[in-house]
């Protein structure tokens, strides 16, 4: 048994249902769209028709952020990696509908993606927004930003490329600012501007609402946003 199969998963599958709609697309273009997980480091260029910087979103849940910003910047590819086949199958949908030639999906453990098959300083930019909160203290361990995942991602980021992580849930998002601070080569890109919330980043006029963000901000919770340079 290998190191990453001993790992805490910092996910559950869960059996949602998919729409027949859903199902169709997801059949039909999965060939086209989705790179198969393989224990081998990937050819980035290669999966994509242009060479671009590449930035890397985990757990896109129903793709709607994901969808938009490739949309408004053809100039970057996006990998989005997803182990929820109803999320898989949305986006499948949007790159048909939008003609998104600049979007590529890995079906599969982020971890295990980043570990095999993500080269080291290739990464523009993660973007991790609204992760699953783990909200019981018992299974704060599954929790994605932490370290030693916050290690591995900065070992696949570029030099000045970031790490951008936005949640709804406020103990979260103090323990991601404790576990990135502590992160080897990682600097906040806030901690040292006026008028911030402890560290806390301002929203990017870019990041547009997710499904997720806007349950939060129902429930009157405070949206949190993190950016996080290698330095």
């Amino acid at each position: 048994m290998d190191t990453l199969s001993r790992k805490i998963k910092t996910f559950v599958l869960r059996s949602g249902r998919m729409t027949e709609s859903q199902k169709e697309k997801y059949h039909h273009l999965k060939e086209k769209w989705v790179i198969p997980f393989e224990k081998k480091l990937l050819d980035i260029d290669s999966c994509f028709l242009k060479k671009q910087d590449l930035v890397i979103e985990i757990g896109f849940g129903m793709a709607k952020a994901t969808s938009l910003i490739a949309q408004e910047n053809p100039t970057t590819n996006y990998l989005g990696i997803e182990v929820h086949k109803a999320g898989v199958a949305k986006l499948l949908s949007e790159i048909e509908m939008h003609s998104l030639q600049n979007v590529r999906i890995l079906e599969h453990d982020a971890l295990e993606v980043l570990e095999y098959m993500i080269p080291d300083n290739s990464v523009s930019a993660f973007h991790v927004f609204f992760p699953d909160p783990w909200p019981k203290k018992k299974h704060h361990k599954r929790r994605f930003m932490l370290r030693p995942n916050t290690d591995l991602l900065a070992k696949k980021l570029k030099k000045d490329a970031c790490i951008y992580m936005a949640t709804d849930w406020e103990d979260y998002a103090y323990h991601a600012l404790e576990e990135l601070t502590a992160t080897e080569g990682l600097k906040n890109k806030y901690e040292d501007i006026k008028n911030t919330l402890l560290g806390f980043a301002p929203k990017q006029d870019w990041r547009p609402e997710t499904g997720f963000e806007k349950k939060g901000k129902n429930a009157n919770r405070r949206i949190f946003d993190l950016v996080f340079v290698k330095s």
